[in-house]
């Protein structure tokens, strides 16, 4: 176990569909010697098979998913290891769920227009995940709040600018 893992609290990268929260949760976690949980993976096949028809989902379908993924950050945390986790955690209610497993997650907000996610949704192919949804993804978006802990960062800016800035945002304890 790195001494990375001790340190910094766990992370959700959060935002709406093709923002590109797994590829920068992907970089920040390289970035900070930390594991990277795909949220998606965490879904219920009736989750999947719902936003796959083109429905989004209410409060009641996320919450069953959002208490695995703060589980998982718990898990992690009882191993002594925080995780990176990539969850849309659209709402703060749902941010708050999360947080009353794992104490201490901390939220890096993906921010972008709408037409600029929109052209990337157009030149990706998800598993689940149509287009079509993402209108209802900004409908259900509650940005980071000035007081939730965490850092809002624009789409527009690197990989490499994106794990830089949780680096310096989230600096281990004691450093």
């Amino acid at each position: 176990m790195s001494l990375a893992n001790e340190q910094y609290p766990p992370l959700v990268v959060m935002g709406v569909q093709g923002c590109g929260k797994s590829t920068a949760g992907q970089a920040v976690a390289a970035r900070l010697g930390l594991p990277f949980l795909d949220g998606d993976d965490l879904h219920p096949a009736s989750n999947k098979a719902k936003m796959a028809s083109g429905h989004p989902l209410t409060d009641e379908d996320r919450e069953p998913w959002l208490r695995a993924i703060g589980r998982e950050l718990a898990a992690g945390l009882e191993n002594g290891t925080a995780t990176v986790v990539a969850c849309s955690s659209l709402k703060r209610q749902y941010r708050d769920l999360i947080r009353s497993y794992a104490p201490g997650t901390r939220f890096i907000h993906l921010e972008g227009s709408r037409e600029l996610i929109a052209d990337r949704l157009s030149r990706r192919d998800h598993e689940y995940m149509p287009p079509t949804l993402l209108d209802s993804q900004f409908a259900t978006l509650e940005p980071l709040g000035e007081d939730e802990a965490g850092i809002r960062l624009s789409i527009t800016l690197s990989l490499d600018e994106i794990a830089a800035a949780a680096a310096a945002a989230f600096t281990p304890a004691g450093s």
